[in-house]
């Protein structure tokens, strides 16, 4: 075979490789009573440009799982890899710098900086990252309506508004992964369902992949694929 068909069989096989590959995944907790397990052996995988819905009660892990993919928490054991990077391998500067270039993150809590203007919050992440791009911020400002609200601060917005401005903020950095953790829940339905069709919009738009912490059988089911943490282990 050729250096140019090894090539080319190396690429797409790397294009069709999972962008997100968690393996074995447990975690624990210390409790007065002992060690509480929460997550006793996740295996998941979510490709580029597709997304996820992860369910299940409140206090099942869906939390903690997605702390774990965002490398904003250590696990006990098993394997996380995204884009090709295992994280287990990666210094405290180096998980910081992939949270800052690659994961894009929308709380239930907008989280915004209230001393910042909407222009300056929806920059945040990307001027940290260092990839700031003006033109995409103001093509973001444009498709999630906010483009007559960037000198406003997040004190002048609706619950809507400021979720939108999160979204904006998490797109900035063109990021690899969304997660979002119950991004509607403080919204009411009208308001929860624009800010989830917006955010599909931008991945499809960008081609990252999404996964989103969700109670609700209804937007669940906006999103391709679905999976139930149940006993600490994912369930289809």
């Amino acid at each position: 075979m050729s250096a140019f068909a090894n090539a080319e069989n190396l690429a797409f096989a790397q294009a069709r490789a999972p962008l997100l590959c968690v393996e074995g995944l447990k975690k624990s907790y210390a409790t007065p009573q002992g060690r509480l397990p929460v997550l006793r052996g996740v295996d998941l995988t979510l490709e580029a440009g597709t997304s996820l819905a992860l369910m299940g009660e409140s206090g099942s892990g869906k939390s903690t799982l997605l702390h774990l993919v965002g490398a904003l928490d250590d696990a006990d054991s098993g394997d996380i890899s995204l884009d090709g990077v295992a994280l287990a391998r990666l210094t405290e500067s180096g998980r910081a710098r992939l949270r800052r270039e690659k994961i894009g993150v929308v709380f239930q809590q907008f989280n915004l900086i209230a001393s910042l203007t909407v222009a300056e919050n929806l920059s945040f992440q990307a001027r940290l990252a260092g990839r700031r791009d003006a033109l995409w911020e103001a093509e973001l400002a444009r498709r999630l309506g906010l483009s007559a609200l960037l000198a406003r601060y997040p004190e002048e917005l609706s619950g809507g508004q400021q979720q939108r401005v999160a979204v904006g903020r998490a797109f900035a950095v063109r990021p690899r992964l969304l997660i979002a953790d119950e991004p509607t829940g403080n919204l009411d339905e009208a308001a929860g369902d624009a800010v989830l069709a917006l955010a599909l919009d931008l991945v499809a738009a960008t081609g990252c992949a999404f996964l989103m912490a969700t109670h609700s059988e209804r937007l669940a089911a906006r999103l391709q694929r679905r999976v139930r943490l149940e006993a600490g282990l994912l369930a289809p």
